[in-house]
């Protein structure tokens, strides 16, 4: 089974037990899960995140520790320190930066980022910029997100597929698949859209 779904689930694990049992069983599927506990690390560990953190990594799923850039204007250190907390508390092995630049000009920032992100032990790195960025950005990481947003804009747009990049659909119809290799199509809608499992879990993950 092909390892195709990138999967952002921000709910918490007490609240959601049956949501995190699904992802752990759909293993074989997963390109990757991004554990967002508060925004970011948090400032203290979860217990309940960090036990779900440990299936999923049994059960041989990346985690990648999400970490709000703010366009380029949140400090180095603090997207850093999320990093770094994601890896020592949940044993993060990748990063999911958030909110990032599309412009040419903020490359050196990411630049050091990326590298912050490999020193704290990120394997995997993912860049969501939700549009299409300056492609050098694909020199820094393994998968750029070029579309984040609903349906019904992205069936407007379609927007270009290339192997480096991942696309995320919210409000998705059952059985839409985005055109990239990996990618996450939800039902979820509204402000909290990421709540949701993905369209195209295996139905014995559910």
């Amino acid at each position: 089974m092909k390892r195709s779904l990138l999967v952002p689930y921000y709910e918490h694990p007490a609240d959601r037990p049956e949501g995190w049992a699904a992802l752990v069983a759909a293993a074989p599927a997963l390109h990757g899960v991004v554990l967002n506990p508060a925004n970011g690390a948090g400032e203290a560990a979860d217990p309940a995140f960090a036990e779900v953190a440990d299936r999923l990594r049994a059960a041989g799923v990346r985690i990648l520790g999400y970490a709000d850039t703010d366009y380029g204007r949140r400090p180095h250190a603090d997207v850093v320190a999320d990093l770094l907390r994601h890896r020592d508390w949940y044993g993060a092995d990748g990063a999911f930066l958030d909110q990032v630049a599309t412009a040419p000009d903020a490359l050196p920032h990411y630049r050091r980022l990326a590298v912050a992100a490999r020193a704290a032990g990120a394997a995997t790195l993912v860049l969501n910029h939700g549009a299409r960025p300056d492609e050098r950005y694909a020199e820094l990481a393994e998968l750029l997100v070029t579309f984040e947003g609903p349906w019904d804009t992205y069936r407007t747009l379609g927007p270009e597929a290339a192997p480096h990049h991942c696309h995320l659909v919210y409000a998705a119809p059952p059985g839409f698949r985005p055109a990239t290799e990996v990618h996450c199509a939800v039902p979820g809608a509204g402000a909290h859209p990421w709540g949701t499992l993905p369209h195209g879990l295996p139905e014995t993950a559910r």
